[in-house]
């Protein structure tokens, strides 16, 4: 009787009382405050309510029904599908609402509401796949500032792809502690074309000097990103050098002198097709013609041979706790085992630039030292 008299009564009256009406009968269904019968009836009654013409109206009902378990699951779709001003409330907080039909909300392609639900407090990891697949960049960006979104590594690699040339978001997935090694190695090449093709950069130093300072600046990275990633990602991470063509033996010698012998094996393994096993134990032990003729197979030319064997000697030496070494002594005693300073050729001017680092890298480490004692 009471719901009939709503009913009758909400053909009569005003915007605003009829959104207060429906904000409070919505109320008074989810907390429970109505016998069955009238239950029924308001749920009639809420549901009539979906197609009044005022926006305030079914505004009032999304406030009131969005974070409750108990509201009427039709009525949660109807208003899920409504203009983006009433959608967005109940998108942002429903549980009702399932995997499936956020994703068809994030297929839809309405910004705000990708923005939305990057934004719930849970995000599982298929929708995140979605939102990383076709969202925009400001529901991405929401996404990744998310601590509750479950994100995998293959979304990852798509924000990557999709988004590595904007610096916000770059920004945003390097600082990211899930980022996997091979994407992180993406978005530093980026990074580096950015600086190259840079107008600033190519009027200061000119377009020869900043292709050769970024390619510099991009092998640096890619060591220090070695450094960083867990030797279970190794296979992952070199697949993503090789097939960019970047797992050369300038990087290869670089690595060897930084003494990151399990990412070298890891390397070697990739490129020979060698066993796992057979490697390490040829880097651990073998002897120079076994090593040789795996550094051959493995593209590497025969004037890189001797430098790498004279580095893993001293990292085996320093493996077993007979000497102690660091990247400055072993790319000194490479270069002088192709020859020293007066040395020529790529290897050795390659390794003259690493020692040279090296050099730099030690004395800024120890001046941080002084200063901060």
């Amino acid at each position: 009787m009471i719901i009939a008299h709503f009913l009758r009564w909400s053909e009569q009256a005003k915007v605003s009382e009829r959104a207060a009406a429906a904000g409070a009968l919505a109320r008074a269904f989810i907390q429970g405050e109505l016998p069955f019968e009238d239950r029924c009836s308001a749920e009639a009654a809420l549901t009539f309510l979906l197609d009044d013409p005022a926006v305030k109206v079914r505004l009032a009902l999304a406030e009131s029904l969005a974070m409750s378990p108990l509201a009427p699951l039709q009525i949660i779709s109807s208003l899920a599908s409504d203009q983006p001003e009433v959608a967005a409330i109940v998108i942002a907080r429903s549980p009702l609402l399932s995997d499936s039909d956020l994703i068809d909300r994030v297929a839809s392609g309405h910004a705000t509401l990708q923005r939305v639900i990057a934004d719930r407090p849970h995000v599982s990891m298929s929708l995140s796949a979605a939102l990383a697949e076709v969202g925009d960049m400001e529901a991405c960006s929401a996404l990744l500032s998310n601590a509750g979104a479950e994100i995998a590594s293959l979304s990852f690699r798509r924000l990557a792809e999709r988004f590595g040339d904007n610096a916000r978001l770059r920004e945003a997935l390097i600082a990211d502690i899930r980022l996997p090694a091979e994407c992180r190695h993406m978005l530093l090449i980026r990074l580096g074309e950015a600086l190259r093709q840079s107008a600033f950069v190519r009027a200061s130093i000119g377009e020869v000097h900043a292709e050769r300072v970024t390619r510099s600046a991009c092998l640096k990275s890619s060591l220090t990103l070695v450094g960083r990633t867990p030797q279970e990602e190794y296979p992952a991470l070199i697949e993503h050098i090789r097939l960019r063509g970047d797992l050369t033996a300038n990087l290869l010698i670089r690595v060897i002198a930084y003494g990151k012998v399990d990412f070298f094996g890891a390397a070697l393994v990739a490129l020979t097709g060698q066993g796992d096993a057979r490697v390490r134990a040829l880097l651990a032990s073998g002897f120079d013609t076994g090593l040789r003729a795996l550094f051959g197979r493995a593209g590497l030319g025969a004037p890189t041979h001797t430098a790498i064997l004279c580095a893993l000697k001293v990292w085996r030496a320093v493996a077993r706790g007979k000497r102690v070494a660091g990247a400055q002594e072993v790319s000194w005693l490479m270069l002088d085992a192709v020859g020293g300073q007066n040395a020529s050729g790529e290897v050795a001017t390659l390794l003259k630039s690493i020692h040279l680092d090296a050099l730099r890298a030690n004395a800024r480490g120890h001046a941080l030292a002084i200063a901060a004692a």
